[in-house]
């Protein structure tokens, strides 16, 4: 005899079997009990958490010549019929591949049909949003008054797309995903059945990596099994059937990054790399990992939400006094960036190793988290102590500490003062200058001009305002004092300052001209020089 999948040996057979939807369950039973069944059901959920399985024990209850408590007896013949997908009263249809409009005017002349066996026709499209619209149009009248003798049971993944008409003439029913426990609860008590020894620690792992799917936990156990026949499934064979990486290598890494170590991160990568590990799967687990991290960083009594052995939660929680929540946001949404990224890329590694680089180095950022990133890296190396420079050689005799510091606080290090050409820098970041301003200063400078006397060529900056309601802003000396001290913050020179209104520039003034690097190039090199581009 053929060999039989996990997921299809074990498909549970009445609705005690089902887990996991015990909401959906008892609904179904009580409706089947007080024979209040509907003629129309529409199931939604993702793959793998039960809709098909459910929809067949519902047509079998309804059929079934002796129900218990709601549920098949699996043993009439009826129920022995549907099970062995010869009945002619459950008919099942791949929406995917018989989504046109004759395939639906099938239906509706099949359903004038009275079942040859049993009180009920069920019909199971599957995969129903792929349905045409004319389709749609098609089933509408019949799935709003089919015959008394007649239920549809639509199953989807993806409810949003079916038409508000349909979904009004159906009872909704939400499947949700399928907890970590109840998975790893079902799959210990099938190996149990099945002789097979498998640690706990595995059956979790995959339980986990199945993301709320019971069919793809069995796949991915039968994957396992089928690799290592014949001997007992350990939690690290299951790392290497599937590609996954192990939590000491996170812990690893994550040490790395912290570090600003990218060697030593690029060179974990490539150790995974060649263990044959998947990409894909490495950037969402460790994207999982630091969201644990993050969860044991800023709630406590966490254990039941992260799902982790007690060895793993420790080490969690020394980790996590390493690193800030703000840090651990940063990488969550690098590697939340790079999972949408790396599905359709062909260069995966290229991209995971850019991702890292981005962790170690958040300068190479703009965003807020990374600046902030920069800061906690910047108060670490202020904690362990920065070498600092050696000075400059000033020409003076060397003095004794106490005397140099005694020297330094008697005479304060003046900035040096702005040359002509680096008046051409202040013209070209105005409007950024001017915007740590505010009020009626801030007004009056977005239609001011930087100038400069082009007869003498001094380091004056002359601020010319186009309108006289500017005086005011003049009158007032704190001003100018505001004004020089944003240029000096950001030349790092001190700048000789000037507010004038454009009249008295015409009047008491000549030579004054906008700052133009035609000029000062012209001065400083003898020739004449073409501007292609105006600054």
């Amino acid at each position: 005899m053929s060999y039989t999948a996990l997921y299809r040996k074990f498909r549970p057979d009445t609705f005690e079997d089902v887990k996991g939807q015990e909401h959906i369950v008892t609904t179904l039973k009580n409706q089947v009990k007080a024979d209040r069944i509907g003629h129309a059901y529409l199931f939604c959920g993702t793959r793998g958490t039960g809709k098909t399985t459910i929809a067949k024990i519902l047509a079998k209850t309804v059929n079934c010549e002796h129900p218990v408590d709601g549920s098949p007896c699996n043993e009439c013949e009826t129920c022995r019929a549907i099970s062995a997908g010869t009945s002619m009263n459950v008919i099942e249809i791949d929406a995917a591949s018989n989504n046109g409009v004759d395939n639906i005017r099938e239906i509706r002349e099949e359903v004038a049909y009275r079942p040859t066996q049993g009180r009920y026709k069920v019909y199971i499209i599957d995969e129903v949003h792929m349905l045409s619209v004319g389709a749609f149009n098609a089933l509408l009248k019949t799935l709003e008054e089919p015959p008394s003798y007649v239920i549809f049971i639509l199953a989807t993944t993806e409810a949003h797309k079916i038409p508000i008409t349909i979904l009004s003439r159906c009872q909704r029913y939400d499947f949700r995903r399928i907890t970590v426990d109840t998975i790893a609860g079902r799959l210990q008590e099938l190996m149990t059945e099945e002789k097979v020894e498998v640690e706990d620690k595995a059956i979790r792992y995959i339980a986990k990596a199945a993301d709320g799917s019971m069919r793809d936990a069995l796949s991915l156990l039968d994957q396992c099994i089928a690799f290592y026949l014949g001997e007992t499934l350990t939690y690290d064979k299951v790392l290497d059937v599937l590609g996954a990486v192990d939590t000491e290598v996170f812990s690893k890494l994550l040490r790395k990054v912290l570090e600003g170590n990218v060697t030593g991160a690029i060179q974990v990568l490539e150790e995974l790399i060649t263990r044959g590990r998947d990409l894909g799967q490495f950037v969402s687990d460790f994207v999982w990992y630091m969201r644990n991290l993050l969860l044991v960083k800023t709630s406590e009594n966490i254990e039941d939400v992260l799902d982790v052995s007690t060895e793993n939660r420790k080490l969690l929680e020394e980790e996590s006094r390493m690193v800030d929540s703000d840090t651990l946001m940063r990488y969550i949404r690098v590697f939340s960036e790079l999972s949408n990224q790396i599905r359709y890329a062909s260069q995966k590694r290229v991209l995971v190793e850019i991702a890292l680089i981005k962790l170690c180095r958040p300068a190479m950022e703009t965003n807020l988290d990374s600046v902030l990133d920069r800061i906690r890296i910047l108060e670490d190396k202020m904690e362990n102590g920065i070498p600092a420079p050696a000075p400059a050689s000033s020409g003076k005799e060397a003095l004794p500490q106490k005397q140099e510091e005694e020297a330094e606080e008697k005479e304060p290090i003046k900035p040096a003062v702005a040359a002509p050409e680096d008046l051409q820098y202040i013209k070209q970041n105005w409007k950024s200058l001017i915007r740590e301003t505010s009020g009626l200063f801030y007004q009056m400078l977005q239609n001011s001009v930087p100038k400069y006397n082009g007869n003498t060529g001094e380091p004056k900056l002359y601020v010319e305002f186009q309108s006289y309601l500017a005086q005011a802003c003049i009158d007032n000396p704190e001003n100018a004092v505001t004004l020089s001290n944003i240029i000096q913050k950001k030349l790092g020179k001190s700048v000789e300052l000037e507010l004038i209104i454009k009249r008295d520039s015409k009047e008491a003034r000549t030579g004054l001209a906008e700052i133009s690097v035609d000029d000062i190039l012209k001065d400083k090199i003898h020739m004449d020089v073409v501007i292609e581009d105006d600054f």
